[in-house]
């Protein structure tokens, strides 16, 4: 599965609780431009409007910028492929225990785009520094190792 992109800060600032995959409405220019390499979801989350799913925050460069349509918006909303099932549990986990849906990472499952979203906590203060810690010590024992 190659993976086209993913969010590198979200598990600095969440607790990841639970994983699920989604596939994705897109158009055709973007399935390219997400194959290309083109996408980012840095900064991007997941919405529950009127009992259906979003990414919001995405951005998807043009694929060709010549050929791309003129109202090709890059940060459109794009609505995620969920069973009835999923979506209200992914509703109930956000509301009732204020947790964030978070996407991960866009890759490739049998031809098809797919995202996934992680069900995740967000992290205090005290715990991002608790993990910068242990990425000291590893990147000392790695240096020990080397000399």
């Amino acid at each position: 599965m190659p993976e086209y992109a993913t969010n590198p800060r979200v598990n600095f600032d969440y607790e990841i609780l639970e994983t699920i995959e989604a596939g994705i409405v897109l158009e055709g220019h973007e399935v390219k431009a997400i194959k290309t390499g083109k996408a980012s979801i840095k900064g991007s989350y997941v919405k529950i409007l009127n009992n259906e799913p979003f990414l919001i925050g995405a951005t998807i460069s043009p694929y060709q910028p010549v050929n791309t349509p003129q109202n090709y918006d890059p940060q459109r909303y794009r609505k995620l492929l969920l069973s009835k099932k999923e979506i209200s549990r992914l509703l109930g986990l956000s509301q009732s225990q204020g947790l964030t849906i978070v996407p991960l990472k866009f890759y490739d499952k049998k031809s098809k785009i797919k995202l996934l979203v992680g069900v995740a906590k967000g992290k205090k203060k005290y715990d991002k520094r608790e993990t910068i810690k242990k990425k000291d010590v590893a990147r000392a024992k790695q240096r020990g190792l080397e000399n």
